[in-house]
């Protein structure tokens, strides 16, 4: 059973004393296509007693409202706020002209990222949903039935992902210590760079989900992972789940979004991120 702490933390704190599989998963940048399919194949492995989902769930995608309200009626589900639902929740911020000045290298991406973030806003406004975004917590912290500890944020302990703080694959054990202390957990759980990663830091175990949507080449697939717990231990399943790109191509030249074009690259597999490709290149 799942019994809740007491105090003014009870809906951020709980502990479970029976058995039970979660379902991670993180990422789903408002697209319904890709989130079904990993409903789907939760369904398909048996099932789970609850969902975690670590942020990013709306902007960025073909239809930020559809994936909230498959969100909102999954059932046992415990969401953070990742670096879109705090930017949702600061309204509709365009930078400024000092900013654009002081990054012109950047100015084209903050300019789109601003343009995708009122277009979502505006779709989220109209059905209502921007209050329950806003409301999202930073962690949520969970003791499975063997006594772990887990902490769930979206890009990184203490950090959604508004700041350049995340745990990245590249970072060396130096980095992960840093970003990991304090943290008061055995298992640290992740999304927010679309890259699935699993590795231990000083008796820490990382991982990262990965996404559901807007994923980086060369493996374009859906990404969830099952967790496995009872009193003797728990287990750690990452599953890569196919979709109807297509579908989503198609949704998104009909949407409107500001960004379908930019945002198309991810489907067709165009895309790697920046620090994979300084990997390459020796950086």
């Amino acid at each position: 059973m799942m019994r809740p702490q007491s105090g003014h933390r009870a809906r951020r704190l709980l502990a479970y004393t029976a058995p039970m599989r979660l379902a991670l998963f993180s990422d789903v940048h408002g697209n319904p296509i890709a989130l079904d399919a990993v409903l789907a194949d939760i369904d398909a492995a048996g099932g789970v007693d609850g969902h975690l989902v670590l942020g990013d769930l709306a902007a960025n995608g073909y239809d930020p409202s559809g994936a909230v309200e498959r969100l909102r009626a999954l059932p046992n589900a415990r969401f953070v706020r990742g670096n879109t639902e705090a930017s949702l929740a600061a309204g509709e911020p365009a930078p400024s002209l000092p900013a654009l000045r002081e990054q012109p290298d950047r100015a084209a991406r903050l300019i789109g990222f601003a343009s995708m973030l009122a277009w979502s806003h505006g779709h989220l406004a109209a059905r209502g949903h921007l209050e329950w975004l806003g409301s999202l917590p930073l962690e949520l912290r969970l003791t499975l039935p063997d006594g772990t500890r887990l902490l769930a944020n979206h890009a990184a302990p203490g950090s959604d992902g508004s700041g350049r703080k995340s745990l990245l694959p590249t970072q060396s054990e130096e980095e992960v210590r840093e970003l990991i202390a304090g943290c008061e957990a055995d298992l640290v759980c992740a999304g927010h760079t679309h890259w699935p990663l699993e590795r231990v830091v000083d008796g820490v175990r990382i991982l990262n989900v990965g996404s559901v949507s807007n994923p980086w080449a060369p493996d374009v697939r859906a990404c969830w992972t099952l967790l496995e717990a009872t009193a003797q231990g728990y287990r750690l399943e990452q599953r890569r789940v196919p979709y109807d790109a297509a579908a989503v191509l198609d949704a998104l030249a009909r949407c409107g979004l500001p960004t379908a074009d930019d945002l198309a690259q991810h489907f067709r597999g165009e895309r790697t991120p920046a620090w994979l490709q300084d990997q390459a290149a020796g950086g």
